[in-house]
């Protein structure tokens, strides 16, 4: 019997916060996925590992020695992802990982100037994967957007971004220059992490066939802008924090000189 790792983080959440709606919040995932992935795990183990009630959840006795060993198993996990990836790129090799809509090419280009025998891969990072490619060393560092699961993280704050709402050019609100919150009670919004929607790609589309609206960095609504959609501005809307983020422990060869480059270059592009 192999033991699903992602399905196991999953239980150590709920264990820690003996609440399955809490713990969906921190993994940023919907509740009933959370509730389905533990009944899976359940029934591979062959034993039940919560005891359910209506407003919380306990542990079993098998809960509760699962939850005592999962630590163990998945730091086990991420250290030996971290050595196979490291071995795999070599020394002189980073792997920079960036939320859509974000540009990371300034700090690249400058970074290229001090260390020009260091190669720099770009690899794009959906919400549900950022902060688990730098957990597990796919990704030596990101330029992502909160809110994000940063268990294991350290970030570094580098600016911040407008919400915008996106809309079909026909809704009633799409000729208004600027919107207020209250001008959006009682819309269908689009979740910002669910599982139903893997990309931005996906949730424009739903917008498109007027099945809500979406709250969206400003930057993602100009680069995927389409004709049949409109972004507008929320006036009283809290921003996005933009941050660079690295997994605790990263030691990869030239990571934290890179990390210096970018929050200089990135926090003074967007001052």
């Amino acid at each position: 019997m192999d033991l699903d790792l992602r399905k196991l983080r999953y239980f150590a959440a709920v264990a820690e916060h003996g609440h399955f709606g809490r713990a969906a919040e921190q993994l940023h995932i919907a509740q009933p996925v959370l509730s389905r992935q533990i009944r899976a795990l359940e029934r591979e183990l062959g034993c039940e590992l919560l005891e359910r009630t209506t407003r919380s959840v306990r542990l079993t006795a098998a809960g509760e020695q699962l939850h005592k060993d999962a630590p163990g198993v998945l730091a086990a996990a991420v250290a030996a992802t971290r050595r196979a990836y490291g071995a795999a790129r070599g020394a002189d090799r980073l792997i920079v990982g960036f939320a859509p809509g974000l540009s990371i090419s300034a700090a690249v280009r400058e970074f290229a100037k001090a260390r020009p025998e260091v190669e720099v891969e770009l690899v794009r990072l959906d919400w549900f994967e950022e902060a688990e490619a730098l957990r597990d060393g796919r990704a030596d560092l990101g330029c992502l957007r909160r809110p994000f699961d940063d268990a294991g993280i350290r970030t570094i704050g580098v600016g911040t971004e407008p919400k915008v709402a996106c809309l079909p050019v026909t809704h009633p609100l799409a000729s208004r220059r600027r919107l207020k919150q209250a001008d959006l009670e009682g819309e269908s919004v689009l979740r910002a992490h669910s599982r139903q929607v893997r990309s931005i790609e996906e949730k424009l589309e739903l917008v498109a066939a007027g099945r809500g609206i979406a709250m969206v960095p400003r930057s993602v609504a100009r680069y995927y802008a389409r004709p049949d959609l409109v972004h507008r501005p929320i006036a009283d809307a809290e921003p996005f924090e933009v941050c660079l983020a690295v997994a605790d422990g990263h030691r990869r060869p030239h990571t934290a000189e890179f990390l210096r480059v970018a929050e200089r270059v990135l926090s003074a592009r967007r001052r």
